[in-house]
């Protein structure tokens, strides 16, 4: 039985294009696996508040000295971390905006970075401890930045999730949505294809 975490985070929902690749994978990923679970987070509807210093400091204080407003920002990072230890596969819905990620797939991050939880420091630097996950990453993009100095999403996103311990991470392409002509068919057919590669 396989556990599936599926994020999506475009700010089209379900709608994007990153998010359709991503759950087409997922629904074709589980269709042969009797039992497999799959949880679904939708960022753009169910968005993790930008994190700010008395989220922080909250999470670093015992339950009795939090005020209520950091009770309820631990206990939703408690929630999204506990989704990420129980899944065997991680998925990620990510389009590329301005750059970067998304901000609330960012916000996502940031509640799930926790020392002595997700990661912990040592004399040797930081080690993760989400270990022995699977992560795959639907990046779309309207460009061309795969393998340019302008894709900075790509190592960011790879370096977060090694932070943590998720060190087998995979990333399927759909760029050049945005140029016209067939280039955006061509793309999405491309990262179809693929995803039947990787779910043969």
């Amino acid at each position: 039985m396989t556990k599936v975490l599926h994020i999506n985070s475009s700010l089209f929902g379900n709608q994007g294009e990153s998010s359709q690749l991503a759950t087409q994978f997922v629904e074709k990923l589980v269709a042969g696996q009797k039992g497999s679970q799959v949880k679904n987070r939708i960022l753009a509807d169910d968005t993790v508040p930008h994190l700010n210093a008395e989220t922080f400091q909250g999470f670093m204080l015992d339950v009795s000295e939090q005020n209520d407003q950091q009770k309820a920002m631990t206990a939703l990072s408690n929630t999204l971390i506990d989704e990420v230890k129980e899944a065997d596969v991680l998925v990620l819905g990510v389009p590329l905006y301005n750059f970067t990620m998304p901000s609330t797939l960012k916000s996502w991050f940031d509640f799930i970075a926790r020392a002595g939880i997700t990661f912990r420091y040592t004399e040797n630097g930081p080690v993760g401890l989400l270990e022995n996950k699977k992560a795959y990453v639907f990046a779309a993009r309207g460009g061309l930045y795969q393998g340019t100095e302008m894709d900075t999403q790509t190592p960011l996103i790879r370096h977060f999730l090694a932070f943590i311990g998720i060190t087998d991470v995979e990333f399927i392409y759909a760029e050049g949505l945005s140029m016209g002509g067939d280039a955006r068919e061509s793309a999405l057919q491309n990262a179809s294809q693929h995803i039947d590669q990787l779910v043969a």
